[in-house]
């Protein structure tokens, strides 16, 4: 269950190939999807600070960045979707969105292209710990 919080896991992975802008941009979107489909369960109530200034919650899951390279995304995305369970999430960030502008080009490219032609820039995992920190445990933060 989501509301297990010591229990979640999210990694945010773009690869090392990536300049440092388009690597934050990949991570961004991901966790905007991640959101978009968990927020209720991953983002905290907003907050109130002592002058009574409201803050919107953010995150109550880690979310490390961490980094590889695009073949051994590919293999942490495919292992990740063989083993995936209902409660963990994939979402991917492919040289579809990567070469476009626009989410009507995205999906436009990503139509005329097939699974094996991808090359995956990025993935972000949200699932249990155990299983989200065994894919990407071994995998070095951002720097």
């Amino acid at each position: 269950d989501l509301h297990s919080f010591p229990t979640r896991r999210s990694s945010d992975l773009p690869g090392y190939t990536l300049p440092a802008g388009l690597a934050a941009n990949a991570a961004a979107v991901m966790t905007l999807t991640l959101g978009h489909l968990h927020g209720d369960r991953l983002i905290g109530p907003d907050l109130t600070d002592r002058s009574n200034t409201v803050h919107p919650g953010i995150t109550t899951v880690p979310i490390p960045i961490l980094t590889a390279d695009p073949e051994r995304i590919k293999q942490i995305k495919e292992a990740a979707d063989t083993g995936n369970t209902a409660d963990t999430t994939v979402i991917d960030f492919t040289d579809c969105a990567l070469q476009t502008r626009t989410y009507d080009d995205y999906a436009t490219r990503l139509r005329a292209t097939s699974h094996d032609q991808l090359t995956y820039h990025a993935i972000a995992i949200c699932g249990p710990r155990k299983g989200v920190q065994r894919l990407t445990g071994s995998l070095p933060l951002l720097r």
